[in-house]
């Protein structure tokens, strides 16, 4: 869609649409600023979120992560003033394929084909391989913002169908973001997460005083048997992380992705890539035994969130895995005085560990009326499930009852 095509009055603003095929034909100062995406931008209502920079996002693109032929054709949506100024943004890509985006539409897309539909391409406004809420529709954080955000949303209508694609996807939105895609015509997904939320302690001691006494001693117990075994553990952040280390950490990354995924998502360029743009932006947490690296965690620092991402090993050792992704992090987010920790997609198993269920939010624009009813009938029944299973979870969780 090129810009003049879809111009829009807004109670006396009028915007241009455009779609950029690279985070190159985007201005970084205008893309930083708009996402809040530097620390001076970033606000109380939009904190600093690292995947968000153009940074992150051009490392995605220029080590070929993101590209057509991993079936991320980047397709971001820009929405300008008269005059050329950047007023709006969604981070949005054209998909070939369902992978990488842990919001599963498997189900849809198998039910539409059998149909004799054709679900892909598909528009996926998300984060790529990133399970982590932020914002999707940017906007200036000034009284233009609900304008501009309801233009990005029927922007993004109107690229789907420009485009002829079965349906827009734009996953895990903050909840304020919801009534805006809700009232554009978009059907409302939600699933499940674990978060650590810090509240104010001042150690992790003090954190596990909030803990039933059984779930108590068990983490101590757990913490202590990790690092038997002669195994020590090092937290990376900034200059201190090295080519080394990220080769190290690679080889983990690859092992643990090839069982999982069949084909890990991001190459070795990548994480070059991210160390000299935004290595203050990253913790990286390494175990090292008998004088080398065996396991890692890679977590991104956001304005206030620490955000666990990637972990790997080569050395299966008891609780490593929970001590290199979990406690580290918390301890961490404690002594940085961080809010939170988001500990990726999943995993019940992260309960025990002082991680609570919280609800995440997706938004759908599905083009054909017959899949937009099944699959809206369907998102009525799993919203009802989640929310009952959230309050299961969080009755059984380790704290004290009050």
């Amino acid at each position: 869609m090129t810009a003049g095509e879809a111009a829009e009055d807004r109670g006396q603003i009028e915007f241009t649409i455009e779609v950029a095929s690279s985070m190159a034909d985007v201005e970084r100062s205008d893309w930083d600023k708009l996402a809040g995406t530097t620390r001076a931008s970033a606000t109380a209502d939009i904190p600093y979120n690292p995947f968000l920079s153009y940074d992150f996002l051009s490392a995605l693109e220029q080590s070929g992560s993101v590209a057509a032929k991993t079936g991320w054709l980047p397709r971001h949506l820009l929405l300008k003033e008269p005059d050329g100024t950047l007023c709006g943004a969604v981070p949005a890509y054209l998909k070939s394929h369902s992978q990488g985006e842990y919001v599963f539409d498997h189900g849809w897309a198998d039910a539409f084909e059998r149909a004799g539909g054709e679900y892909y391409p598909k528009l996926q406004a998300s984060i790529p391989f990133t399970p982590a809420t932020g914002p999707r529709l940017l906007a200036p954080a000034d009284t233009r913002r609900p304008v501009v955000q309801t233009a990005l949303a029927q922007g993004l209508i109107a690229l789907t169908d420009r485009l002829g694609i079965s349906s827009a996807h734009i996953t895990f939105i903050p909840e304020g973001e919801m009534p805006t895609f809700e009232e554009t015509g978009f059907l409302h997904r939600t699933d499940q997460q674990f978060h650590f939320h810090n509240e104010s302690y001042a150690s992790y001691d003090d954190f596990l005083a909030t803990l039933a006494s059984r779930k108590r001693k068990a983490l101590k117990r757990e913490r202590q048997q990790a690092v038997e075994n002669g195994i020590s553990i090092e937290r990376l952040t900034g200059a201190s992380i090295t080519e080394e280390h990220w080769d190290a950490f690679y080889a983990f990354y690859i092992d643990t992705g090839a069982r999982k995924w069949g084909r890990p998502y991001l190459n070795r360029a990548f994480f070059s890539l991210i160390g000299q743009t935004m290595a203050d932006d990253i913790l990286l947490v390494m175990a090292k035994r008998e004088g080398r690296y065996i396991a890692g965690a890679i977590n991104f620092i956001g304005g206030d969130c620490v955000f666990g991402r990637h972990w790997g090993c080569i050395e299966d050792h008891a609780f490593l895995h929970f001590e290199v992704c979990y406690h580290q992090a918390i301890d961490f987010a404690i002594e940085r005085g961080l809010p939170r920790v988001e500990a990726g997609a999943q995993g019940e198993h992260k309960l025990a560990r002082g991680y609570l269920p919280v609800t995440t939010h997706s938004a759908h624009y599905i083009a054909h009326p017959g899949l937009k009813r099944a699959v809206a009938d369907y998102l009525e029944r799993e919203r009802r499930e989640v929310d009952q299973i959230g309050a299961i979870l969080t009755e059984h969780g380790p704290f004290k009852k009050a």
